[in-house]
């Protein structure tokens, strides 16, 4: 799936090896234009060679997308070629001045909102895409549209570090009016999602025309920040728990002919060596490291924030599956009975009571959980011990036991598996931390 990088320019030549590595996702509401901006950018960044382009701008005329170019470079599913919406989760790496990024292009309609927390899961740092088109940005803010939910559960699932690309700026024809419009608007949202508003830069952009992708147009002369490659290189390389027990959420699990079964996940913790023994939680399933590879190219070994395929001496496709948790046998992931988290409801229609059975997305795992328990919530600045049901705006302290086995950890100890967000009826309704939890 991963493109060859092409340098192109001569612009950033630096092998990628000799650069810090981050995880990047393109997150945002459908039709807004990510893949396109993200298409652009490979393209600018060497990634996708001029000839590829004009192979898709080919084959995209013949159904009359011509304007879906920079997409394609991305979404190479037919059905997606076909709707013009991202269904998967697509990984490639660019480079900039400073880093090298695997960048995850996540799907932004609402049935595919799954898919997006998976992508996001696995990113340090994100590119949340507005469109600046007249109704556009109204739609993805509205309760029914994509934005402010990508943004909450970037948010939630630890992503601290956002650019904010107000794309297509050449339907509002480049006016800064609708851009202090949409940035304003949008700063707000994201003040009361816990965002540091001074670390989150706003970019006007075009995606389709390639404006201040990495070059400040003309039509923009208003403008006097960064472009999309500046502000990337603004972001910092998070702390890499090389010291604590190896935990890798597995993003999905493949068959390569003459390799066999490589699984593929996202390093949180903890390093990953070749001849390493270790066990996929929940099933229990112990295997042999054989080699481990990123971006097509066999290495060494595997350390936070790696996105690593690597292939296993005895594992069969049918053992193991996406949301499971790799950790060395001496020190496995802990499955859970239960455990106790604090809770924040955002949006939920009614209210939720003991017995309320939502699906919790934790790492890449989605699982059926029941409220066991409501221990006290704060509501308004005021507890109240053993409520009988939560609302919007309660802040609460629950005792939640899956339906299934899974792993969790404590959020103290591994982050990334110990939040999580709560979705019901096509929504997220809740997200939580989990400060306690009982194994099995």
């Amino acid at each position: 799936m991963m493109l060859v990088l092409l340098i192109k320019k001569g612009v950033y030549e630096m092998s990628s090896k000799d650069k810090p590595h981050l995880n990047l996702v393109i997150i945002g509401h459908v039709d807004h234009g990510k893949s396109t901006m993200t298409g652009h950018l490979l393209y600018v960044c060497g990634s996708i060679s001029e000839r590829d382009i004009q192979k898709f701008e080919k084959e995209a005329e013949l159904i009359g997308r011509g304007s879906f170019k920079f997409a394609w470079a991305l979404d190479k599913l037919k059905e997606e070629r076909e709707r013009g919406v991202t269904i998967d989760l697509a990984f490639y790496k660019f480079q900039t001045k400073k880093y090298y990024f695997t960048i995850i292009d996540a799907p932004g309609h609402r049935d595919f909102v799954k898919n997006m927390i998976t992508g996001t899961s696995q990113a340090d740092a994100a590119i949340l895409v507005i469109s600046a088109g007249t109704g556009e940005f109204e739609a993805g803010i509205s309760a029914t549209g994509q934005t402010r939910e990508h943004a909450l559960l970037a948010k939630t699932l630890g992503v601290d570090q956002l650019i904010v690309a107000v794309n297509k700026m050449d339907l509002a024809n480049y006016k800064q009016e609708r851009f202090d419009e949409v940035k304003d608007e949008m700063a707000r949202n994201l003040k009361l999602f816990g965002f540091d508003m001074k670390k989150v830069a706003f970019v006007p952009a075009s995606g389709m025309k390639g404006d201040n992708l990495n070059e400040k147009p003309d039509t923009m002369a208003w403008y006097d920040g960064p472009t999309i490659l500046d502000a990337l290189d603004t972001f910092e390389v998070p702390p890499k728990p090389v010291d604590k027990p190896l935990r890798l959420p597995l993003q999905d699990v493949y068959t390569i002919t003459g390799i066999g079964t490589v699984p593929v996940g996202r390093v949180e913790t903890g390093v990953m060596k070749p001849k390493d023994d270790v066990i996929f939680q929940p099933t229990g399933k112990k295997a042999n490291v054989m080699s481990i590879e990123m971006h097509h190219e066999t290495i060494p070994e595997a350390i936070p924030g790696d996105n690593i395929g690597f292939s296993c001496k005895g594992l069969a496709k049918k053992d193991v599956r996406r949301g499971d948790v790799v950790g060395h046998v001496a020190k496995p992931p802990t499955i859970i009975k239960d455990f106790t988290a604090t809770v924040q409801v955002i949006r939920h229609p009614s209210a939720i009571a003991v017995g309320y059975t939502p699906v919790i997305h934790c790492g890449t795992a989605q699982v059926a959980t029941r409220f066991a328990e409501i221990k006290s919530k704060i509501t308004k600045g005021e507890k109240t011990d053993k409520p009988d049901f939560l609302k919007n705006g309660d802040t609460a302290e629950v005792v939640m036991i899956p339906t299934r086995d899974m792993v969790a950890e404590k959020y103290t100890e591994f982050p990334s598996l110990g939040r999580f967000a709560i979705r019901d009826m096509g929504q997220t309704v809740a997200v939580g931390i989990i400060k306690n939890v009982t194994s099995q």
